[in-house]
């Protein structure tokens, strides 16, 4: 079977080469990278080189969007429009205006959609074209956003995966003494918008019983971000992007102390692929020791640099959830994975074709949502604003008027309308993609 994977100069697409290349199954026999960088498609090139092994797929590379996906069983989707200096972008437009600046959440997460909806959509109609019958597995931010404007073309052949929630999931069960195979998790939300609200072990909710261990909950990441009391309050593990509503004021502050996550990533990438060795062993060294930096700096200022554990630090998230996925639509067992698909009444209050973050049944026929656990009414009041605006951003893209974009950063829960002309002007001074879009 074919891979195509978009946004083939990503940083962590040796991830996914790695999962498939380990797979047992050998599904995968060919790898078509796509980017529309040739110097960093040509890096990660050689990183896989150095991955490789004598029945690892074979790896091509293409500038062709067209050539990448034709054919493809499976088309990944992690494009990144307007580069890492795009995202350097979104934070500091919101954040020079006393805004949150973060990549997916706030004034920055519709900035990012609003330049990637139309290239999604593009991306959604070359595939309806040249691969009909493919899976597209979609890991673009924002991902629930991206996932339902590329349903509106493929329909619910896009999947949309994130490892936020198996990664809140393991935590938790460890957290119990458990392993993560061992729980049914009952999590409801949007992407990046999401609360743990069980944790069951033959038909019994062990999740109280975590949240009266302070112990055991101090030491979670989650215990560390929100406090115990704020989980406590809630009877619910929230996702990790929530810190960004729960304590706004602390995490602008926080942004301000030093360079924002997207200034660290565009330094330390440009410097990365600039020294990157010409030798595939030594490329592959120093892919892993970056990565390494990067996953142990993940939200640190949040965590008020408390150090992540070393089975936080393990990869198997991102890249287990996707092979997982490929593995249960191509034909392998059915899994049960927390996906981005469409809710169709799963969480109240929403349209049958948004898309949700919540728990799945996949088989060879594509995901089924499980019934989803019941969200608190202030939950369920902002999930529905949050959907709101995403669906205002799919609208702007969709017909590049940037009167539904300003109307997109009004609606927003940590925006206002008294800021909402200031940052559509502002981001698209700054961001040339996003200019483009309603220029």
């Amino acid at each position: 079977m074919k891979l195509a994977i978009l946004g083939g100069g990503g940083f962590r697409v040796p991830l996914v080469y790695r999962a498939v290349r380990d797979d047992p199954r050998h599904r995968v026999t060919e790898v078509v990278l796509h980017d529309i960088d040739p110097a960093r498609l040509a890096g990660v090139g050689r990183i896989l080189e150095g991955m490789a092994t004598p029945t690892s797929p074979r790896v091509i590379t293409t500038t062709r969007p067209d050539e990448a996906v034709t054919g493809a069983g499976v088309v990944f989707v992690a494009v990144r429009v307007g580069g890492l200096d795009g995202r350097v972008a979104d934070e500091r437009v919101a954040l020079d205006l006393g805004l949150l600046g973060q990549e997916t959440t706030g004034a920055g997460g519709i900035a990012f959609g609003l330049r990637t909806v139309p290239v999604a959509l593009d991306i959604a109609r070359a595939v309806r074209a040249e691969a009909p019958g493919a899976w597209v597995v979609n890991f673009t931010n924002p991902a629930g956003m991206i996932t339902q404007a590329m349903q509106g073309v493929l329909g619910d052949r896009v999947i949309g995966i994130c490892d936020s929630p198996i990664a809140l999931g393991r935590r938790a069960a460890r957290a119990l003494g458990l392993s993560l195979d061992a729980v049914d998790l009952g999590y409801a939300g949007l992407n990046h918008l999401g609360w743990l609200r069980e944790v069951r072990v033959g038909g019994v909710d062990r999740l109280p019983d975590l949240l009266a261990d302070g112990d055991a909950l101090a030491a979670t990441e989650e215990g560390q971000l929100f406090g115990l009391d704020l989980l406590r309050e809630l009877g619910a593990i929230p996702n990790e992007y929530l810190h960004y509503y729960y304590d706004t004021a602390g995490a602008i502050a926080q942004s301000r102390r030093g360079p924002t996550r997207g200034e660290f990533l565009a330094r330390q990438q440009q410097r990365f692929f600039t020294t990157l060795p010409q030798a595939p062993d030594g490329a592959l060294a120093a892919w892993e020791a970056v990565l390494a930096e990067r996953n142990a700096t993940y939200m640190a200022a949040a965590r008020q640099d408390a150090p992540r554990t070393e089975e936080d630090l393990v990869s198997g998230g991102y890249e287990g959830v996707a092979l997982a996925l490929l593995d249960a639509v191509t034909g392998g067992e059915p899994r049960r994975l927390i996906l981005n698909v469409r809710g169709a009444g799963a969480i109240p209050g929403l349209r049958e074709d948004a898309v949700v973050e919540v728990p799945c049944l996949v088989d060879h026929t594509g995901p089924h949502p499980l019934p989803a656990v019941a969200l608190a009414p202030r939950e369920l009041d902002l999930v529905g604003r949050v959907k709101a605006v995403d669906e205002l951003v799919i609208d702007a893209g969709h017909s590049r008027d940037p009167d539904l974009a300003a109307a997109a950063f009004a609606a927003h829960p940590l925006v206002g309308p008294e800021y909402a002309d200031r940052l559509l002007a502002a981001y698209r001074g700054r961001i040339p993609s996003l200019s483009a879009v309603f220029d």
